[in-house]
């Protein structure tokens, strides 16, 4: 690519190129105005790796920890080598604008994609994902923050209207924008599909145009999310300068029209190629040209900074008589529904095909020097395992064959279009494409041979986005034609799973056949759906077992067992894009197990993982547990190098986990009622929430554990005086607060310092938290070593609430608290004058 001289293309640029412009051309391309050297450009999902251009069937891609986990590393500078990374993967997959960070709060537990969002606190995420930008940024690849705001549900989440006050929007859920910005100035936003107090926001001027380029002074790109458009001249006008995907549904004739008719100046056009071409001279540094094939990295050092974010993740909630590190050279036991799972990613637009995915068991058992048995416990799946992993093809290939018609299954001497080979039986077909299918009208053959190590009944479950029937040796098993259900897979798209099943005898090869037919064959009612794409399937199977008969074999075998470890949580499956979920238990039958195991094996080892919090209702038993999120690639490696001790512990809670749903203070205003939600707990989300109410959470923001003893003394701090020329705060004036930290313990360790904000002592003009995170660091100590931490925030930044009479940010005159918190119970006090109430606004 080449720099364009921006105003002379805009002067030589019809109505119908600069209309073109502003509207993708299909699923992550831009449109190209060849005849004018202005290129197409590459857009790509997602927070933690990038897809490249296929959901189905792509390039493999280096997958990091959920964003919960990133966020609990509590790390600027890990944080900052995860974003160059994704700039290096974005230029291998020809991507030139990543769509990440997701910068959301997890207002609730229940959210799909709350494992997108770095944490419940507007400081922490806002800091981390500035660093993150940064490194993206720095390999001349474009960050996206998104979703630009209030998109916290996903319950109706293209209709939902969002009610908020303005000085929650502002405290809560702008906050880590602005201070991300103020890190790093991001060269794209994404638009949130919500309402935001009656508007959606990719036509809200007060939101896009008022607040992110008038009051930040922010020049970059606006996009819609994918099918977050509603409106042509509405959205034109706030500022949507890209609307996406493509085929354009609202831009085409309807702009070109309006622009005609001056519904829509045309200088307001203008202003929106103007920031579609300015982002292609951003992005002319990074030399990524146009259509660029996709290729794989997986470098040995990638696959090292991946192993180090899944190990500085984990968070160590309970370890006593210190249980672990476990020893390598005593036997081991390994229980549970995800130990042999390799759950590294959520669902939705955040997950992606990985390079290579490790299990909690592999991790354990390549480091172990003793005997390591494994038992099932339980199982948690929300539909059947996926079955393709387990079938043959013809040729003895692990796998199944995938058949593509333009006709149906009854229909004679049909034409085969296309043959691939695929191992996994779960497909998205958003972004499949083939020259000779017609329409989004065609049919698949799937076929693949099964061979049973046990006798017994086994059941077969199918899933699809369109129709589904499967035949066992010809005989139908599962119909999923008629009748649909509507179900939360595939975006929310997807039916309900319809299960099915058959006797089969160990050793005897079956003949499967999945016979689908594309999204126009369904018959279900896809109104206020995000249609995505010609469809999808999942089929999968599992030999039918009580839960009762596996958590009596875990109970067994753990009774007399040298150590255990038992592995639960959630997965993709619950944890998705499209769909909240129902509630915040384990999946049926692990609790269960987690309580009997630990009857018999008190000091059994539990680990759960989950991008977000889940009930624990047998916590006060368990003397070791472990949080360990989605983990990407190397998830089971990060988990055994903690377990086993080759790295200590540092990750501090980004979020805080109740101990019942009907804690959280959203839990009477989540979801979607008759198209609103209420954010009734204004500014007191998450732990701003529980302290306020003084009550006690499971475990609490900012906690977590580690295998040595940190102390912090010595603290000091010096405020910059006020300016007095000006009742405005300016810009600096920070407050400087350092602590000696010393490790006191006998191993090696990170800790996390923490500074926190009291509200002034003469009494808030308004009802505020009890304290609120300003400021962090993280520092790495040898035994016995001791370091100076310096924390900087401004004086603006930590004493000002939103005033919604003035309109603006107020530092109000008074004495204010200061803590220093970290691991421990230990608390630093001091205080600090502000002499004079100032008001300000901007980033």
């Amino acid at each position: 690519m080449v720099q364009l001289d921006v105003e002379t293309i805009l002067s030589q640029l019809t109505l119908g190129e600069k209309v073109a412009l502003t509207a993708g051309i299909d699923f992550w391309h831009t449109a190209a105005i060849e005849r004018l050297g202005v290129p197409s450009l590459r857009l790509s999902d997602g927070p933690n790796g990038v897809r490249g251009t296929r959901f189905f069937n792509g390039v493999p891609a280096a997958c990091f920890p959920c964003a919960t986990a990133l966020g609990a590393t509590w790390d600027t500078e890990l944080l900052h080598q995860v974003g160059r990374l994704l700039g290096e993967e974005a230029v291998a997959k020809g991507v030139h604008v990543l769509l990440g960070p997701t910068l959301n709060i997890q207002r609730s537990p229940l959210g799909g994609r709350g494992f997108e969002s770095f944490s419940e606190d507007g400081v922490l995420s806002g800091t981390l994902a500035g660093h993150y930008c940064r490194g993206v940024q720095e390999k001349g690849v474009a960050a996206t923050l998104k979703h630009f705001v209030c998109n916290d549900q996903e319950h109706e989440r293209l209709a939902v209207d969002t009610i908020v006050t303005a000085r929650a929007l502002r405290e809560i859920y702008l906050l880590p924008f602005q201070l991300a910005m103020r890190i790093c100035q991001t060269a794209c936003v994404m638009t949130a599909y919500n309402k935001i107090n009656g508007t959606h926001v990719s036509e809200n001027k007060a939101i896009i145009d008022d607040i992110l380029r008038r009051e930040w002074a922010w020049d970059g790109l606006v996009m819609s999310d994918w099918f977050g458009t509603y409106s042509t001249a509405d959205a034109i006008r706030a500022g949507l300068d890209l609307e996406m995907p493509g085929k354009t549904r609202w831009r085409g004739e309807a702009l070109a029209h309006a622009v005609s008719s001056r519904k829509v100046p045309e200088h307001i056009l203008d202003d929106r190629v103007r920031h579609v071409l300015r982002l292609i001279n951003w992005l002319d540094r990074a030399g990524i040209p146009e259509h660029a094939p996709e290729k794989a990295l997986n470098r040995p050092e990638d696959r090292r900074l991946l192993r180090r974010a899944a190990a500085e993740s984990i968070v160590l909630l309970k370890n006593e008589g210190d249980i672990l590190p476990l020893k390598k050279d005593r036997s081991l036991l390994v229980i549970g529904p995800n130990a042999k799972l390799a759950a590294y990613c959520g669902g939705g637009s955040a997950s992606l095909d990985a390079y290579y995915t490790v299990t909690p068991f592999d991790g354990l058992v390549a480091q172990s020097t003793a005997d390591v048995r494994y038992v099932q416990g339980v199982y948690s799946h929300k539909e059947l395992p996926l079955l393709g992993p387990l079938l043959k093809t013809a040729d003895g290939r692990t796998g199944f064959s995938f058949r593509v018609y333009n006709e149906p299954p009854t229909e004679a001497n049909r034409e085969l279009v296309d043959e691939l080979h695929l191992v996994s039986s779960n497909g998205f077909l958003m972004d499949y494409v083939n020259p000779k299918i017609k329409s989004f009208l065609f049919y698949v053959d799937m076929e693949g041979d099964f061979t049973p190590e046990e006798d017994g009944v086994y059941d077969f479950g199918v899933t699809v986005v369109g129709t589904g029937k499967l035949l066992i040796d010809g005989e139908v098993v599962v119909d999923n034609t008629k009748n649909q259900r509507q179900g939360s897979a595939f975006f929310g798209n997807g039916t309900v799973e319809e299960i099915g099943s058959k006797e089969l005898k160990a050793g005897q090869t079956y003949r499967v056949l999945l016979q689908f037919g594309s999204a126009p064959t369904s018959d279900i009612d896809t109104r206020g759906i995000v249609v995505f794409g010609p469809g999808g399937f999942r089929f999968g199977a599992a030999r039918r077992i009580t839960q009762t008969e596996l958590i009596a074999q875990a109970v067994d075998q753990a009774a007399t067992a040298d150590q255990v470890v038992l592995f639960a949580g959630l997965t993709a499956e619950w944890e998705t894009e499209g769909h909240d979920r129902d509630h915040m238990d384990l999946p049926p039958g692990s609790d269960e197990l987690i309580a009997a195991v630990l009857r018999v094996k008190p000091d059994a080892v539990i680990v759960i993982q989950s991008g977000t919090p889940v009930t624990m209702p047998w916590a006060p038993e368990a003397k070791a547990l472990v949080q360990a999120w989605f983990g990407g690639n190397e998830c089971g490696n990060g988990i055994a190098d903690v377990l086993y001790g080759a790295v200590n512990p540092s990750a501090k809670l980004p979020l805080t986990f109740p101990v019942h749903l009907r804690d959280n203070p959203s839990y009477l205003n989540f979801g979607s009622e008759r198209g609103r939600v209420l954010y009734g707990e204004d500014v007191f989300v998450g732990y701003r929430f529980y302290e306020k109410m003084q009550r006690a959470p499971l475990f609490p923001f900012g906690y977590g554990l580690s295998y040595t003893t940190f102390s912090r003394s010595n603290l000091r701090f010096q405020v910059s005086p006020e300016q007095q020329s000006s009742n405005v705060l300016a810009d600096g004036e920070p407050i400087t607060a350092s602590v000696t930290v010393t490790n006191t313990g006998t191993v090696a360790g990170a800790e996390i310092v923490q500074l926190w904000i009291t509200p002034r002592k003469e009494g808030p003009g308004i009802i505020r938290p009890v304290r609120e995170l300003k400021a962090f660091d993280k520092v790495f100590l040898q035994p016995g070593e001791e370091k100076t931490v310096r924390l900087v925030v401004e004086k603006k930044l930590a004493t000002s609430f939103w005033d919604e009479e003035r309109e603006a940010w107020v530092s109000e005159a008074g004495t204010y608290g200061l803590l220093i918190t970290g691991t421990g119970d230990q608390i630093l006090e001091d205080e600090f004058v502000v002499n004079r109430t100032r008001y300000w606004v901007g980033l």
